[in-house]
């Protein structure tokens, strides 16, 4: 690959990096606000912003850098205890949050016309001026700096300051010498000990003369300030880690600086490299250890008296720590989506041919061959769905953006409202996840606008202040069942029955159930909103996530307690790619049916059927009474029809009908090619697949058929 081709690669990488890390410090922010001052939280925040300002400047992306430089600093002053993160603090750092992603936005794609990036700019003044005025010293702040560099002036000169240093890969890149800043060093005081860290050196054959990899831990004896020796690392901040400890230090801060070493090291060196130990100790140590001495080598220091034990076992589980951090590290491996996405696809190509020399092998009647495709049918199984779970991811990340919208969308309601998740954990295909996004963001804010009330409509009613949304996610049956709830007024059916009335979408006179009714929310145009915000009342919203709902081969169901709130159910596939289906075949056209879906298969007795005008009709089963479809009916299939014909029982969310086919073929894995533009509007259809002999076969939606089998008897079933 190019020089070119690299950095383009590795900006790539970076922006794909700095996402996740914008995203990070988004959930930072909100978790503060559950646990204000929690010093994990506040640290992993200034990690995340130092880590978006080191990387964009390697990269010159000059906004960026300046941006995020006023973010760090104000969290460095957080980190510090210096200041406090407030209501107001926290809105400015959500707003600088989404500055930092708008920067990154425009750094990825230059804006157009000059005068959106010149508002951009503007804007993300405003923000840094906002920063800026967190950045004065506090009261009283000043006169102990002064009176701590007195101190250090009058009573540490010729005392011995303990650096450790540590270079980025990129140092050489950007025009940084690791020596110069020695030799500066040497112009404050002078260097006693000198210590080169090279354990970051890789192999000769991965070695790169352009990258560095060196670290120091050095002696410094010297009457300089903190404030002096730190301005030697000034202008390098961001290409290297700096640790300074203090003449006369104590054991927690050797401590400290042993855990934030970031090699993964033997015992001694460690020790060695921290200052807790000097070498001409260690190696007297380390020769009883080889000359008879069975004790471990940190029990012999800590014998010696050369080392306190408190320093001994923060070394052991530093080292500890990197061993497993680094264990973990190599589990993982990052690959494009676009590469899974094309193996996905070759999966299913594979399939396709596994299916075709399967049958060649019946066709042949080759029991040798017959036995060796049922041995590939099975590994070809495996492939799949190992291949399938390569792709699968946490639904918890997208349940977890709802978090901000929940904060503000309330806040700016004047509500107050909570987001609990369950089911966080739980898989399914990423290009399903990707799908399910805006039906979610519009259940969630419609909770918010319409579910919950105000905290004194609340109170009144007897009801906690603050309202609650629950998102929740299960697997179930082979799908992936998502529930979305909340705690609020709940719907009336009876109002949107009279909008529906009103709107000419229930002709008076009609009878609806109480579900028929709540389900007049998915009619196009309904809204049961007294006024147009800029959330909701225009009439457009759930018919559109129904329709994305059933995009996906999904459903959506909904139930309401008025005063107790509402729950919406959504049922997904896992994956969108391949699926287990059951193989029938009307005349000479083949259908799938969705293997989760079926219930068991009969045999039609044909003095059984009650068929009625149509393709509808009635079954005796069990005491009981189960609709059919005639599928050749449905389709309009011509050719004389099998003699001996069954029935296919089959389930959705609607209820369970009959399926009423020719032949049943039996299992198979259905590899689903969507339909093109003039077939998607197909009722009863969700997709295709092509057989082993090269024939297509279209795959059923269950739903859909359900349905069909359960319009009245006196109307005509027929598929347009």
């Amino acid at each position: 690959m190019s020089t070119a081709g690299k950095y383009d690669e590795a900006l790539t990488l970076f922006f794909d990096e700095a996402r996740e890390m914008v995203q990070q410090i988004e959930e930072a922010l909100l978790s503060l606000e559950q646990e204000p001052g929690n010093t994990e939280i506040i640290n992993a925040l200034f990690r995340a912003a130092h880590t978006i300002k080191g990387s964009a400047g390697i990269f010159s992306l000059d906004r960026v850098v300046l941006f995020t430089h006023q973010v760090e600093s104000v969290l460095e002053r957080v980190r510090r205890n210096e200041l406090n993160i407030d209501g107001k603090l926290s809105e400015l750092l959500f707003k600088s949050c989404d500055m930092m992603a708008a920067l990154l936005a425009e750094a990825e794609q230059p804006i157009h016309p000059p005068e959106a990036l010149a508002q951009l700019d503007r804007d993300a003044a405003g923000l840094a001026g906002q920063l800026a005025a967190y950045l004065g010293l506090m009261p009283g702040a000043a006169a102990l700096a002064e009176s701590t560099a007195l101190v250090t002036e009058a009573d540490l000169t010729e005392h011995h300051w303990h650096i450790s240093l540590r270079f980025g890969k990129d140092a050489f890149r950007n025009g940084f010498d690791p020596l110069a800043v020695i030799q500066y060093l040497k112009t404050l005081g002078s260097i006693v000990a000198l210590a080169t860290i090279d354990n970051g050196v890789p192999e000769w054959a991965l070695f790169d003369p352009e990258s560095c990899h060196l670290g120091f831990e050095l002696s410094l004896r010297s009457g300089a300030s903190r404030a002096d020796i730190d301005g030697a690392f000034e202008f390098v901040h961001d290409d290297c880690v700096v640790r300074i400890i203090a003449p006369g230090c104590s054991m927690p801060d050797f401590v400290a600086l042993i855990q934030a070493l970031p090699e993964e090291r033997r015992l001694g060196d460690i020790l060695v490299d921290c200052g807790a130990v000097t070498r001409q100790a260690l190696d007297e140590a380390l020769l009883r250890q080889e000359y008879g001495l069975t004790a471990p080598l940190g029990e012999i220091l800590i014998a010696q008296q050369q080392v306190a034990p408190e320093v001994v076992d923060a070394a052991l589980c530093r080292q500890s720590k990197s061993r497993d951090a680094r264990s973990d590290d190599a589990r993982f491996v990052r690959v494009p989506a676009d590469k899974l996405d094309e193996l996905i696809n070759l999966v299913g190509e594979l399939v396709i041919c596994g299916s075709s020399a399967s049958l060649q092998a019946l066709n042949l009647n080759d029991t040798d061959l017959i036995s060796t495709t049922q041995q590939m049918s099975g590994l070809v199984e495996e492939i799949r769905n190992g291949a399938l779970s390569l792709r699968m991811v946490q639904i918890g990340e997208t349940f977890a953006r709802y978090r901000r919208v929940v904060r503000d969308v309330s806040g700016e309601l004047g509500k107050q409202v909570q987001l609990e998740i369950d089911g966080a954990e739980t898989e399914l295909d990423k290009s399903v996840v990707e799908k399910i996004g805006d039906p979610l963001m519009h259940l969630v804010r419609n909770a918010l606008d319409h579910g919950i009330e105000l905290p004194q409509v609340r109170l009144a009613a007897g009801k906690p202040a603050a309202g609650t949304i629950r998102l929740s996610a299960q697997h179930e049956s082979g799908n992936i069942l998502i529930r979305v709830s909340d705690d609020g007024r709940g719907l009336d059916g009876e109002k949107l029955l009279a909008k529906a009335l009103q709107s000419g979408l229930v002709v008076p006179g009609q009878v609806l159930t109480e579900a028929d009714k709540l389900n007049l929310i998915f009619a196009p145009g309904l809204s049961t909103a007294e006024t147009v915000t800029n959330l909701s009342g225009r009439g457009v919203g759930m018919d559109v996530v129904r329709k994305n709902i059933e995009a996906l081969r999904g459903s959506i169901s909904l139930h309401s307690v008025i005063g107790e709130g509402t729950l919406i159910e959504i049922r997904l596939p896992l994956t969108l790619a391949i699926i287990d289906g059951f193989l029938v075949r009307i005349g000479d056209s083949s259908f799938v049916i969705p293997l989760n879906a079926v219930v068991e298969c009969i045999d039609a007795d044909e003095s059984r059927l009650h068929l009625h005008h149509g393709a509808a009709g009635r079954i005796e089963l069990r005491g009981g009474v189960l609709p059919f479809l005639d599928l050749r009916a449905v389709f309009s299939i011509a050719g004389t029809r099998s003699a001996k014909r069954s029935i296919v029982v089959v389930q959705s969310e609607s209820g369970r009908s009959g399926l009423l086919v020719d032949h049943l073929l039996g299992e198979y894995q259905t590899v689903i090619k969507p339909l093109g533009k003039l077939f998607q509007n197909l009722r009863g259809i969700s997709g295709s697949t092509v057989l082993g002999s090269g024939e297509v076969a279209l795959i059923l939606d269950v739903g859909a058929m359900v349905k069909l089998a359960a319009v009245k008897k006196n109307e005509e079933v027929v598929v347009k």
